[in-house]
């Protein structure tokens, strides 16, 4: 009797709360046996449900009566599910806004992992997170189309696609999208430089697909060099390895090798251990020339060490599927080395839609789409590039002089007080980040004080500047502008910002938040995007990194491979994938790689 009591009052209770009606019950009784309680109404003819379902049907009927007056959403559609895109559905949160993503890739890639995958170190699927296991957790309406965009039309405010799905339909190939932002993010390919023979000859390392050739190649190679029927020179032959390229990339993936070779392969392989060989072409002075020098130098050393045969200053001409030919840069010497694997990852350039969009809105000469400050494409306010696929066109201080000095000068005295212009540089500093830049190079503390020595008069507090000495303090700042790495960490906060910016939009609409406007009146909605470079990695192989962090803070050895797993760990978009590259970095460490090629 009282079992059912209890079993009353908490079927009422259920009942009295309907969100409860989701919680399961789950209790353990004699035998051994589960009764599940799953459903709060059971009780379908008792009053209580009867005034319930009334309440709902009245519910229902005023917001069918009201959905007239409540506005449309504005759609956003995004193009491209890599980091700038990641980062941005992550973010977002605002629900005025319906998304529609398209990429022809359903998955997002950890692109950092991806020459630990080509060696075994890291499983392919360990990196990779669904994209819809991304947008089903937010309270934000977005759906995924598993499409590739294959023309742009901004007058209309459309995008055309072409499903990469084979549905054997007889219906349009190609599909319309409308939309009222446009978002793209659909990153980079690989910049051949028009090289013969690069295409068809060589591997690339832009995507999951990449990694898994790379991987099922490098123990293919192995497999066909232990063949009984050939010579030591074909087998040398084969187990050449050559990278093209000395960034970043390119280096992590010859580290990557030569440890999966000499940790790995060579118990399953000892009779071919001698006849490996790396070799690392690359055409500049140094290799890693985006980092420190330290770093740099240190890498060639440790590289010419452990036998990886780095040949700087060396030009590839031409690759056929036996020789790789190169030119010496500075005498021309010409040579041609035959190889049995090669990796090109020189650099990147823009996808076919990027070329046809660029040339339609007549930035045909650009290496990339170029946007302003707000990553706005240039020329459109409800286009937005971020990523690989753009950079940002930081406007000159140079450009907006006068109109600075205008603003400055309050008092119409055609002179500038030192009192005025602290008024307004915290404003000239945020909207011309290169000012900042200058300062620091210059280790001047202050624009005031580069204002005190282009008058050279420092000790006068009440000195006053005329435009033409205004312009002569600023005449160098613009020599500080550098265009953005092509990186992930730079997509990833540019998605983060947009999304922000899309969170406020109503908000800064009404009050905006950005600098004032040199040229007009007022302000702009927002606060123009700023890169903060948090550092980066150079892993060197034997369980060695190189980092550069900020505060030209440089370091070199086996702690910085133990941050480096820790921050790269950190950064997986799930906990889920979180925990696969965990679990293969112990798996390495007790089992060694996975050499199976699969």
């Amino acid at each position: 009797m009282r079992n059912f009591n209890f079993f009353g009052r908490l079927s009422r209770a259920f009942n009295d709360y309907p969100s409860l009606s989701k919680v399961i019950v789950v209790s353990t009784i004699s035998g051994g046996s589960l009764i599940a309680y799953a459903e709060a109404n059971a009780f379908n003819g008792s009053k209580g449900h009867i005034a319930h379902a009334d309440a709902v049907a009245s519910n229902d009927d005023r917001r069918i009566a009201s959905s007239e007056q409540v506005p449309k959403k504005k759609k956003v559609v995004l193009l491209g599910t890599g980091w700038g895109g990641m980062s941005f559905l992550k973010s977002l949160n605002n629900t005025n806004f319906e998304v529609q993503v398209v990429s022809p890739r359903n998955f997002f890639v950890f692109t950092p992992l991806l020459p630990s995958v080509t060696c075994g170190k890291v499983e392919a699927r360990s990196i990779v997170e669904p994209i819809r296991n991304i947008i089903r957790k937010k309270n934000v309406n977005i759906s995924y189309s598993e499409a590739e965009c294959v023309k742009i039309d901004p007058n209309n405010k459309k995008i055309y696609c072409r499903a990469t799905i084979d549905s054997h339909s007889k219906g349009e190939e190609v599909f319309a999208v409308d939309y009222d932002y446009l978002i793209i993010a659909v990153g980079a390919q690989v910049n051949t430089f028009n090289t013969p023979g690069v295409m068809e000859n060589c591997h690339f390392l832009k995507e999951i697909d990449d990694a898994q050739k790379i991987r099922k190649n490098v123990i293919d190679s192995f497999e066909k060099a232990s063949l009984p029927n050939l010579s030591d020179e074909e087998r040398k032959k084969i187990l050449h390895f050559v990278v093209v390229g000395g960034g970043p990339t390119g280096v992590e993936f010859a580290a990557e090798l030569h440890d999966f070779v000499n940790e790995d392969v060579v118990k399953l392989y000892p009779n071919v251990q001698d006849l490996v060989k790396i070799t690392l072409l690359e055409a500049t002075d140094h290799i890693l020339n985006m980092f420190d020098k330290r770093i740099t130098n240190f890498a060639e050393q440790k590289f010419g060490r452990d036998g990886i045969d780095v040949k700087l200053g060396s030009m590839v001409t031409g690759i056929n599927e036996n020789e790789i030919s190169t030119k010496v840069r500075g005498n021309g010497e010409k040579t041609s080395t035959p190889y049995g694997m090669a990796l090109w990852s020189t650099g990147i350039g823009p996808r076919p839609l990027i070329k046809e969009f660029m040339k339609q809105i007549g930035q045909g000469n650009r290496r990339a789409l170029a946007t302003d400050e707000w990553l706005r494409v240039e020329g459109f306010g409800n286009i937005y590039a971020l990523g690989d696929c753009a950079t940002v066109n930081q406007r000159k201080v140079m450009e907006d002089i006068s109109e600075i000095f205008r603003k400055a000068d309050k008092d119409n005295s055609g002179t500038l007080t030192v009192k005025e212009f602290q008024e307004i540089i915290d404003d000239i500093c945020e909207r011309y980040p290169q000012v900042e830049l200058y300062l620091q190079n210059k280790q001047v503390r202050n624009m005031v004080d580069l204002l005190k020595e282009a008058k050279g008069d420092a000790a006068k507090e009440s000195m006053e500047l005329n435009i033409e000495e205004f312009k002569s303090a600023l005449s160098e700042v613009d020599s500080q502008m550098k265009n953005l790495p092509a990186t992930a960490q730079v997509a990833n906060q540019q998605g983060a910002y947009l999304a922000k910016c899309f969170n406020r939009m109503e908000e800064c609409e009404k009050n905006p938040e950005g600098p004032p406007r040199f040229r007009g009146t007022g302000r702009h909605r927002f606060h123009p995007f700023r890169y903060r470079h948090l550092g980066q990695f150079a892993p060197l192989g034997g369980e060695q990194t190189a980092a550069q962090l900020p505060g030209d803070w440089v370091s070199i050895g086996h702690s910085e491979q133990w941050l480096w797993y820790s921050v790269y760990a950190s950064k997986q978009v799930s906990w889920r994938t979180r925990a696969l590259v965990v679990s293969d970095w112990i798996r390495r460490f007790i089992f060694g790689r996975d050499t199976s090629g699969i």
